[in-house]
């Protein structure tokens, strides 16, 4: 405006020094936590021998410290940069920043030293227990409020796009992670779930794959809308299809959750809707991805010499691939080959390590220099970086297609006889191990990449000089005045408030509709009448299948499909899930579906298969847990367990809670003296007891009686 005052102020550009320091500290510890998890798959030693580190443990921590250590904080500094430029203005309440950054860090801390304990939601991507939960609630408000308050004092009229994905991102995951999250606590790091079976399972895809909408997704489009124009120096292609991109993109998410579920006990209609919206889905985000690289037209003779734009092409590309491969994977029939196979793991890792970590890389290239106001210190070691990263994902994903064909391809094949081709699920297993070695050295070449960029960056900071507070000015927010046929959208975009609440609308009506008839109607779970709750001993053995993070290798879903009934027995009924909190239907198979393990084999087998599986499965890649033997279960928390399932509507009788020790006792007892019988010598409270009790219960319901819907 000619002749407008213009006031001065400062980017505070320490905050985002220290959510990039934090992003590269806990993406080298995710990465490296990775790779042993990796490793496990073919080498069960490297779990070191102790219930701490087992591939159970590990790979939920691999994934938290992935996406919210290393993406999260990535995702932060970003937005500590950008938003604040983009507004013209400081970030609302610097102290309210620093609170964010320190309560994220000990968040994080607190999942490193939960998860490898055991103490765990087994939720996927929500394993942390309802303290965490709580935390997580608190700090992410804060940053909401931060970046609303810097909204609201903004000098900018206009929120530019970026600031649209921003704030879908904080309002979508603060509903998403409220909600998932309702537990009802038995102790102070145990809870179980306020939803059970089916409907837990429909609330926490829900959550997880809007996790990776809303947490992996958006906020780096936020991103990618500010970075991308700033390294290429030129101006987004399309104003109007960002509009489109955007809206499109925040509504019909939210409906795709079901496709995780394709085939299970979930309602036929919620998995209809579930396909239909991510179906639709490809066009929004082939929208953002043409508007990405469509920016750099007449930028290419700079991609061919800019570590910073190669890793932003690929970056953006790999989005592409991603959100090609999800809807063709939400197609029944594909989706019938590709579940519960390595196809899942490689197509979440082109999204993780080609979309988040290289738009990572390329942002922390890009920002270091200007912070430390020098140039980097080393383009050919950027250039270097460039390659291994995109050669760690090619070796890390190729392998696991051709895995994944090869698992889908193995349980289905029939003999002219009309039997199973591969009866013994280890026969597949067996063929892959190449496979898992390819994979884990893809994650090796990543990680090289990665450590490579870090010595760059501190070298880079060190022949520059911090600034820590950088200075501009611009002139006070005007008043705004109407112009008649003003583009609507562009009066939403200076109605920070009004924006916000639409936004809300667009990602709830999703939600609303799958979610509140299969929790209301109880039509859409039908109930078996043999089902009864689990005893107080198979209770405390699915706290510890919990707690060793069995779901993580082990489904307990027989899909409707003659390969799977043949193989394991009856198909799953919904109403055999009534009682399980959490639900635990699993997402990857890397051992057989444990869902009609119960009565299958002898209380002996479970014995040594546990102790060492490798003496009944011979090639076995399952860690032993000899350790089972030994260690002795508390059963003082059960009581308090029994009446925290009774608040949340498990039927057992008035006052079992004081009579369920004795039951515990009188079962463990009967266990003992069937492993006696096989000269088998163990204590009543060892935890291998409570695992068999559990295992053996297993699907066993199902055999006494057929499905009724009162």
């Amino acid at each position: 405006m000619s002749g407008a005052i213009l006031e001065k102020f400062s980017y505070d550009n320490k905050i985002v020094k220290y959510f990039g320091a934090a992003t590269m500290i806990w993406g080298l510890a995710g990465m490296l936590i990775g790779l042993l998890a990796a490793l496990q798959l073919f080498l069960p030693e490297a779990n070191l021998g102790n219930p701490y580190t087992t591939y159970g443990r590990i790979r939920p921590l691999h994934t938290n410290a992935v996406i919210f250590a290393f993406v999260g904080n990535a995702i932060f500094a970003g937005i500590y940069y950008s938003m604040p430029r983009l507004l013209k203005t400081p970030m609302w309440n610097k102290t309210m920043s620093w609170f964010h950054f320190w309560g994220w860090q000990i968040i994080i801390l607190s999942a490193v030293i939960t998860l490898p304990l055991g103490l765990t939601s087994s939720k996927e991507y929500a394993e942390l227990e309802w303290p965490i939960d709580i935390a997580i609630t608190i700090v992410w408000l804060a940053f909401g409020a931060n970046m609303i308050g810097t909204l609201l004092k903004r000098r900018e009229k206009h929120m530019y796009v970026a600031i649209w994905f921003y704030l879908a991102s904080f309002i979508t995951v603060a509903v998403l992670h409220v909600f998932n999250s309702l537990a009802l606590p038995v102790s102070f790091f145990k809870s179980y779930s306020a939803y059970a079976g089916v409907q837990d399972a429909l609330v926490q895809w829900w959550y997880g794959h809007n996790a990776v909408a809303f947490f992996l997704t958006t906020p780096f489009l936020g991103l990618m809308y500010y970075f991308l124009p700033k390294a290429a120096n030129r101006p987004v292609y399309s104003y109007k299809l960002s509009i489109v991109h955007f809206w499109s993109l925040i509504f019909l998410y939210i409906w795709a959750g079901p496709h995780h579920l394709l085939y299970t006990a979930l309602p036929e209609w919620a998995q209809i809707i579930g396909v239909a919206f991510s179906v639709m889905l490809i066009a929004p985000s082939w929208g953002g991805m043409v508007n990405g690289l469509l920016t750099l037209r007449g930028a290419w003779d700079k991609v061919r010499v800019d570590p910073v734009l190669k890793f932003m092409v690929v970056a953006v590309t790999a989005y592409g691939m991603s959100t090609f491969e999800g809807p063709l994977l939400s197609l029944k029939n594909v989706n019938a080959i590709a579940h519960y196979t390595d196809w899942i793991v490689a197509h979440v890792h082109i999204g993780a390590l080609g979309w988040n970590g290289f738009l990572t890389f390329s942002m922390l290239y890009w920002l270091w220099p200007r912070m430390w106001r020098t140039d980097l210190y080393s383009t050919k070691m950027a250039n270097t970086h460039f390659w291994l990263g995109t050669l760690g994902i090619l070796f890390y994903a190729l392998p696991l297609y051709v895995a994944a064909l090869t698992q889908s391809l193995m349980w289905k094949e029939f003999s002219e006889a009309g039997r199973l081709a591969y009866p013994n699920f280890l026969e597949t297993v067996i063929q892959i191990i190449p496979m898992y070695m390819l994979r884990a050295f893809g994650g090796f070449l990543y990680l090289s990449g990665a450590i490579l960029m870090c010595y760059n960056l501190i070298k880079t900071a060190k022949q520059g000089s911090f600034l820590k507070e950088e200075a501009d000015e611009a002139p006070a927010l005007a008043k705004h005045v109407e112009v008649k046929g003003e583009f609507w959208h562009r009066s939403w975009e200076r109605k920070p408030v009004f924006f916000s609440v639409m936004a809300t609308v667009a990602i709830l009506i999703g939600g609303l509709v799958e979610i509140v008839p299969t929790i209301l109607v109880k039509s859409n779970v039908p109930t078996i009448s043999s089902v009864m709750p689990y005893s107080a001993l198979e209770l405390q053995g699915r706290d510890l299948y919990i707690s060793h993070g069995c779901v993580g290798c082990h489904s307990q879903m027989i899909r409707p499909f003659r390969s799977e009934t043949e193989r394991y027995g009856e198909y799953s009924k919904a109403g055999e899930f009534v009682y399980d909190r959490p639900f635990l239907w699993g997402s990857k198979r890397t051992g057989p579906d444990l869902h009609r393990e119960g009565g299958k084999y002898p209380d002996s087998w479970h014995y040594h298969h546990m102790i060492d599986p490798q003496s009944m499965s011979p090639g076995s890649v399952m860690p032993p847990y000899s350790w089972m033997n030994t260690t002795m279960m508390d059963h003082g928390d059960v009581p308090a367990k029994i009446r925290t399932m009774q608040r949340l509507g498990v039927p057992y009788p008035e006052g079992y809670d004081q009579l369920a020790l004795g039951d515990l006792k009188i079962q463990a007892d009967m266990i003992v003296a069937n492993l006696k019988e096989s000269g088998i010598e163990v204590l009543p409270d060892t935890e291998i007891v409570a695992m068999i009790a559990y295992l053996q219960r297993l699907g066993t319901d199902i055999k006494k009686t057929t499905a009724t819907n009162p």
